[in-house]
C-alpha cells in the first residue's frame, strides 16, 4: 500500500534533517533481515546512529531535492548508492563502534533453495541421526557414509556447498535434515559516506598499524632510490649519516696521531679485546664468579710464558 500525502512529507522532512544533521552515514544491504532482527539493531544503535529505510525512488527524490536546497552539499553521492535492498545508518560518532553493532547482530538462517551461499559449507563427519534407510539420498549427494549403531555416519567432511552457488533441493533437505543453519544474515556494509568522502566499507579494515607499517615500507623505498641515485632526501638522510661515520671511523682506527670522542672506543677494543670480554652479560645463573676469573687466569700464563721459553736454550736464561 503506497504511502499518502501526509506520510511522504513526514518522510522528506526527517530524511533531510537526518542529512542536515549528521556528517556520517553507512549504506548497508538489508537483504534476508527480518523486522524483528532490525528493530533490535535500531534499539541497539539509539542514541548514537539513526537507521533509515525506504524505497529507493523516495530516497533518491529526497536527496535530489535536499540538493536543490543546499548544492553546495557533497552529500549528493548518496543518490547512487541507491540500488537494491539499501538503507542508510546515520551518525556523528566513531565509525569503527558503530560498524561492531551492526556486523555483530546477525542471526542464524537455514540454506532456503535458490538462494546465494554467501559462505561455503561444509558438514562435518560423525553420525548424522538418519535411519539406514536413507543411504541413498547420501549417495545421490556423493557423501561416504557407514552405518554405525544403527544410523548413518559420514566417514569424511563434506565441502558441500561453494561460496556464491545457488542452494540447491537437494543441499538444502540434506542440510535440514542434519538440522544445521548454515548462513547468518544481518546487515551488510556496502559503502562509508564521512564527511563529503564516499568509500568503500573494506577501507574501516585498514588499522593504526597497517597504516605505519605501510608507510615504514614506503619509507624505506624511498631510502634506498635515494641511495642508490645518490641524491640525499629526508628519508635518507640518517642513512647517508651512518655510512659517513663508518667511513670517516675506518679512517681514524688506522690512524695513532688522531681520534675523536665516537672513535675511542673502537680504537680500545682493536688495542685489547680481552678487556671487553665480559661486557656482554652472563647466561645461566651461577656461573658469573668463573667467568671473571677466567680472564686473569690467562693474564698470568702470558706473563709467566717468556721465562718457560728462556729456559729451553733462550741466550738471557742465566738471568733468571
Amino acid at each position: 500500500m503506497p504511502l499518502s500525502a501526509e506520510r511522504k512529507a513526514e518522510y522528506f522532512e526527517h530524511m533531510k534533517e537526518l542529512m542536515s544533521t549528521y556528517a556520517k552515514c553507512f549504506v548497508v544491504d538489508i537483504d534476508n533481515v527480518g523486522s524483528m532482527q532490525l528493530q533490535q539493531t535500531r534499539l541497539s544503535l539509539r542514541g548514537t546512529a539513526e537507521v533509515l529505510m525506504g524505497k529507493n525512488t523516495m530516497m533518491r527524490k529526497c536527496i535530489r531535492e535536499f540538493m536543490e536546497e543546499n548544492p553546495d552539499s557533497p552529500i549528493g553521492q548518496l543518490e547512487d548508492c541507491c540500488r537494491g535492498n539499501v538503507g542508510f545508518v546515520f551518525t556523528n560518532g566513531d565509525l569503527g563502534d558503530i560498524r561492531g553493532v551492526l556486523e555483530s547482530n546477525v542471526r542464524p538462517a537455514p540454506a532456503k533453495v535458490g538462494s546465494v551461499a554467501p559462505i561455503d559449507v561444509i558438514v562435518p563427519k560423525g553420525p548424522t541421526g538418519c535411519d539406514p534407510g536413507q543411504t541413498a539420498f547420501f549417495q545421490t549427494l556423493q557423501i561416504s557414509t557407514k552405518i554405525t549403531r544403527g544410523q548413518i555416519e559420514m566417514t569424511n567432511d563434506t565441502h558441500l556447498i561453494n561460496a556464491g552457488d545457488k542452494v540447491t533441493a537437494s543441499e538444502a533437505a540434506l542440510l535440514q535434515k542434519l538440522n544445521i543453519e548454515p548462513f547468518t544474515y544481518g546487515m551488510v556494509l556496502k559503502k562509508v559516506y564521512d564527511s563529503g568522502s564516499l568509500f568503500d566499507a573494506k577501507v574501516l579494515d585498514i588499522t593504526d598499524d597497517v597504516l605505519a607499517a605501510k608507510f615504514i615500507s614506503a619509507l624505506n623505498t624511498i631510502s634506498k632510490l635515494s641511495l642508490a641515485l645518490n641524491m640525499p632526501t629526508a628519508a635518507s638522510v640518517t642513512h647517508s649519516v651512518a655510512n659517513a661515520f663508518k667511513a670517516i671511523l675506518a679512517v681514524t682506527v688506522e690512524l695513532d696521531n688522531y681520534t675523536f670522542d665516537k672513535a675511542d672506543i673502537y680504537k680500545a677494543y682493536l688495542a685489547d679485546p680481552s678487556a671487553f670480554a665480559g661486557s656482554g652479560g652472563g647466561g645461566g645463573g651461577g656461573g658469573g664468579d668463573d667467568a671473571a676469573a677466567a680472564p686473569a687466569e690467562v693474564e698470568e700464563e702470558v706473563e709467566e710464558a717468556p721465562p718457560a721459553v728462556d729456559m729451553f736454550g733462550g741466550d738471557d736464561g742465566g738471568d733468571y
